[in-house]
């Protein structure tokens, strides 16, 4: 069936999961867009409620009935086959496509859709995108999978005709997208329990270059990325640090870790000067794509540097929750070695007496097949706390635990539980130490804890 003729021709739409925080957006465009909406979900949340506050209609929990009337309906990654509304829609003939699919065709609706991919950075440079080009006038939509406070929010409806969206590659999901502008920031071995090998990865975002209508925006700096999109053979925009790069950052300067400060140099011609207030060498380089992308769109130079030196991160990278007795306490998202060795390179460069990192490891499979990358990356912070892996969606087939990561890790501290690892770093941590908690899954309540404890020490 051809979804984007479908839609040219209903109005009714139901979304069985509209909270998620991937649903949410497309179901706000679709709204603008005219489209009558209905939605139903299990969990309350702050996404549910603005769903709530356009007045579409929302039903707690899943039911047969709830897709009375509808023409279309769209459901979540985590809503499986036997779910009623699924069923009852196969039942009545009513065309039932999952969300990847439908972010697809909703991209394809916009002239001008740039899709963010790569296996680090997605979030932010969707986000810095995001924040230039509002800032600068441009009134793109957006889709973030993070809030970005920004906006208030991980979605943006504009009225021109750009799109910006991520486009993630775990199973695939990024080949339902034809993007106009493809950004792949890296390429890196991740997700291994579906690709296998870098090999297949590579394949993947070649097939998802060769998707793009436009223009590919490429880290040049990154080999991966350059081997994927060698024999594709569509216009290309490269940036990075080497001299090759189209989009180049030079002098590069930093205020001990917490600026990052850079010259923006486009085909030898200097364009600007960068003042980042997000920490790292990873912020540059997302920097420098969303910049390259920006420029390419129309933004100014002056524009850019504003925009961009206003960008103060997104929920869960690097979020600052509060210094409660002198002590710093961060979250972070990162779950792979790549970006736990970023983060963690970044922290130990900001000025701390000690950088406590709590890291949770996120999936069996990544953490076997990444195990020695992951001690690598758990060694440079000063003291590293481990807590039990997060099966996600998967069983201990791998005969897996975090004391086996420990191991491997000197003077690492292995706890089960996010009650005693507060205990622990709280009991330990000195004014002046950044605790820094990270990983994919639900770390980020153990940042708040231990803020908490900390918070009624200090009163």
């Amino acid at each position: 069936m051809n979804y984007d003729e479908l839609l040219n021709k209903i109005k009714r739409i139901h979304f069985i999961g509209i909270g998620g925080s991937g649903m949410c957006p497309i179901a706000e465009i679709l709204r603008s867009e005219g489209f009558e909406l209905s939605g139903s979900d299990m969990n309350e949340g702050e996404t549910l409620d603005r769903i709530k506050s356009y007045g579409i209609p929302v039903y707690m929990g899943h039911a047969a009935e709830n897709i009375q009337g509808a023409e279309l309906v769209v459901y979540s990654a985590a809503v499986k086959e036997d779910n009623p509304e699924r069923k009852a829609a196969a039942e009545q003939g009513i065309p039932c496509i999952e969300r990847s699919v439908m972010l697809g065709v909703v991209t394809r609706r916009y002239k001008r859709s740039v899709a963010v991919s790569g296996t680090h950075g997605k979030t932010t440079t969707t986000a810095m995108l995001s924040q230039v080009l509002i800032g600068s006038g441009f009134d793109p939509s957006a889709i973030i999978g993070g809030k970005l406070p920004f906006i208030g929010g991980n979605s943006y409806v504009g009225q021109s005709d750009i799109i910006v969206c991520e486009a993630c590659e775990y199973v695939d999901t990024f080949l339902e997208l034809n993007p106009f502008i493809s950004i792949i920031l890296n390429i890196d071995a991740d997700h291994l329990d579906y690709f296998k090998n870098l090999d297949n990865i590579k394949k993947s975002f070649k097939q998802f270059a060769s998707q793009t209508t436009g223009l590919l925006v490429i880290n040049g700096d990154d080999q991966n990325t350059l081997d994927a999109v060698a024999e594709v053979d569509i216009p290309k925009l490269s940036y990075g640090f080497g001299e090759s790069c189209d989009y180049r950052a030079v002098n590069m300067s930093a205020d001990k870790g917490v600026h990052e400060q850079y010259d923006l140099y486009f085909k030898g011609e200097k364009l600007c000067t960068v003042k980042l207030i997000v920490p790292g060498k990873h912020n540059v380089y997302n920097s420098l794509a969303a910049a390259a992308t920006a420029h390419y769109l129309g933004a100014t130079p002056n524009e850019i540097a504003e925009n961009l030196g206003k960008f103060g991160g997104v929920h869960r990278r690097f979020e600052i929750l509060g210094t409660p007795c002198g002590i710093t306490v961060a979250d972070d998202f990162a779950h792979h070695p790549t970006e736990l060795t970023a983060t963690l390179n970044a922290a130990m460069s900001m000025g701390f007496n000690k950088v406590w990192a709590v890291f949770q490891p996120h999936t069996f499979s990544r953490t076997a097949m990444l195990l020695d990358d992951f001690a690598e990356a758990l060694k440079i912070p000063d003291h590293a706390i481990i807590s039990e892996i997060l099966p996600v969606r998967e069983t201990n087939t791998y005969n897996i635990y975090s004391t086996d990561l420990g191991a491997k890790v000197p003077g690492s501290v292995c706890l089960d539980t996010f009650e005693e690892i507060t205990d622990y770093v709280c009991k330990n941590a000195q004014e002046g130490d950044l605790i820094l908690t990270m990983g994919g899954g639900n770390v980020y309540m153990c940042a708040n804890m231990i803020y908490n404890n900390l918070m009624h020490r200090e009163n």
